[in-house]
């Protein structure tokens, strides 16, 4: 199962680009970034931080309606750079892309349910694959694929090519690909019992003798 959503992000025009002034936009409490494609050269936006923090809600796919000076376009994030400690992002990268265009895209997996291996057996869930890549239509790349594994016991996986994609859509990702597994409890490992080596009494040895005081 696939979903897309379509959101407006608003942006405004900086003055220039530049350490500086992309310092200066994120006092304001805004995300600068950079509008490009289409055959126009890269013009310098900022977009307020929490206008992008609610549209993107974690995720980088899916078209945008957006609009700058009054003028209305669609474009989809490309690159997003995000602060090293906070993990806030710090700056974008947006492409102009009309919903028709065919575009390639990574979108992120969602697992859904609990499998019978981890519900019934006691095994564990491993997500092999967190996004695949799919091409298609710019307003049908889903926000996420959603898989069911409630079906899934100790042994079994799902391929990519397993998937349901929207309509229009390709899987770029090899179909071989292992989506999500199921495996078997790890055993735990004995504890390796502490040992002192003491070194052994002979018998019979015989003792230094006592030295001679000296004269």
């Amino acid at each position: 199962m696939a979903t897309t959503k379509t959101q407006t992000l608003n942006l405004v025009l900086r003055e220039k680009a530049g350490t500086t002034s992309a310092r200066k936009t994120r006092h304001a409490g805004r995300i600068p970034g950079v509008l490009y494609g289409h055959g126009q050269p890269p013009m310098p936006i900022a977009v307020e931080s929490k206008a992008l923090g609610e549209i993107m809600h974690g995720r980088r796919q899916g078209i945008f309606d957006v609009t700058l000076d009054g003028q209305k376009d669609t474009a989809i994030v490309r690159d997003v750079q995000l602060d090293p400690v906070s993990r806030r992002v710090i700056s974008i990268d947006l492409q102009r892309i009309s919903r028709s265009d065919v575009i390639t895209s990574n979108v992120p997996i969602v697992t859904v349910g609990t499998p019978a291996g981890v519900r019934d057996q006691g095994g564990l869930m491993v997500l092999v694959t967190h996004e695949i890549s799919v091409r298609g239509p710019a307003d049908k790349i889903p926000e996420a694929i959603r898989v069911d594994v409630t079906a899934l016991t100790i042994g079994h996986h799902i391929n990519a090519s397993e998937l349901v994609l929207p309509e229009g859509m390709r899987l770029v990702t090899p179909p071989d690909q292992t989506i999500v597994a199921v495996e078997a409890p790890r055993a735990e490992e004995a504890p390796v019992a502490e040992t002192t080596q003491l070194t052994p009494e002979v018998v019979g040895a015989e003792t230094p003798a006592a030295e001679a005081p000296a004269t």
